[in-house]
């Protein structure tokens, strides 16, 4: 498995993960994130995972399931909006409450960016990052992450309206 590193290791969706998927993608608290308005049935998941394996340069996406060194599923990392003529591609990560602040969100987006690099040989890669969420922008920041900008009163929460940090890291 080349995706590993010391705690962490990123691999590809099985069938076996709907039970995983299911709490992921229906976690309330972090909906506002993805544009998320309603919950993800099982049928809609299974029939994703039937799809996950498609290539990256078909469906111009890749979701790869963060595990720790006990095999348990702890989180995700996606290559979204991937465009092979300008070489670049969106970059999502979610881990469970329950794992965030271990290191292995950023275990998992060093393991990314590698594979981003090395063998898709892309140019860029890029996020967006509510400007409140400090340990995402401390995350990517660190990653060597740029900020290319924020747009205002981006996203609306129970709590107001959000801005959003635009990221993105060279090759």
């Amino acid at each position: 498995m080349f995706l590993k590193s010391d705690h962490t290791y990123l691999r590809a969706l099985e069938p076996t993960d709907l039970d995983f998927l299911y709490t992921l993608e229906n976690d309330t608290a972090v909906w506002h994130v993805g544009n998320t308005l309603a919950p993800y049935s099982r049928f809609v998941l299974e029939a994703y995972l039937q799809n996950a394996a498609l290539d990256i340069y078909t469906v111009k996406q890749l979701r790869l399931l963060i595990c720790n060194n006990g095999h348990q599923p702890i989180g995700a990392i996606d290559l979204f909006d991937f465009d092979p003529l300008h070489r670049r591609a969106g970059v999502g990560i979610v881990i469970t409450a329950e794992h965030r602040g271990n290191g292995h969100a950023r275990e998992a987006l060093t393991l990314l960016l590698h594979y981003c690099q090395h063998t898709l040989q892309l140019h860029q890669v890029y996020c967006s990052v509510t400007a409140t969420n400090l340990p995402s922008l401390n995350l990517f920041s660190e990653a060597g992450f740029q900020r290319a900008g924020v747009r205002k009163e981006w996203l609306r929460t129970p709590d107001g309206w959000e801005d959003v940090v635009e990221l993105q890291r060279l090759f």
